[in-house]
């Protein structure tokens, strides 16, 4: 199996290469398009802020590809909310793959929300065998809203998605390369796709 990792400078790559390493997957970073075309699975990190990260893909035309990528795609963190409409971090144009827009925490919670919080509601392949109220890795102060695409969500001040999933695009908010066994298992389950 070829596994891409879209490389745009955004991101705590290691941790995730290593996670994948764990899995016996070897994977590729890029900025390639023809590379990452070409990958049988495509995971599309982020760590950072919106509008930076929006203007990286835009300077290697990885914005207009990866709306277009037939094959599954995980968005991680940063990479999921890049792939809803707007963002209200820098007012942020987002790639339009997932129909809302990531709005801010309220200041009723405390932002970053940071650490494990427990994922409800969860359906599809992506969670197969995980138990109810398993517990991911968050660091994040934007989030999206729970809308029709929403396959899983958590709770922090207001319930939001925690995953969505649109035809062959798959977002994730939490970490699964810093979730222990649980996260090994969602990944595990996306390259199984």
């Amino acid at each position: 199996m070829k596994l891409a990792i879209i490389d745009y400078g955004a991101g705590n790559i290691q941790s995730l290469r290593f996670a994948l390493e764990r899995l016996g997957v070897e994977s590729v970073l890029s900025a390639k398009i023809d590379e990452i075309k070409s990958a049988d699975k495509v995971i599309f990190p982020g760590v950072g802020a919106a509008n930076a990260a929006m203007e990286k893909l835009q300077a290697t035309g990885l914005d207009t590809l990866i709306p277009e990528l037939q094959q599954p795609v995980l968005g991680i963190c940063l990479g999921m909310q890049l792939m809803c409409n707007i963002s209200e971090e820098g007012n942020t144009k987002g790639l339009e793959i997932f129909n809302c827009n990531v709005k801010r925490f309220p200041t009723s919670v405390k932002v970053p929300q940071m650490g494990w919080n427990t994922l409800n509601n969860c359906k599809g392949a992506l969670f197969q065998n995980i138990q109810p109220n398993e517990y991911m890795y968050l660091v994040h102060s934007y989030y999206a809203p729970l809308i029709e695409e929403t396959i899983a969500e958590t709770t922090y001040g207001e319930p939001y998605s925690t995953a969505l999933q649109k035809n062959n695009f798959y977002g994730v908010q939490f970490h699964p390369e810093k979730s222990s066994k649980a996260g090994s298992k969602i990944l595990s389950n996306f390259l199984a796709l």
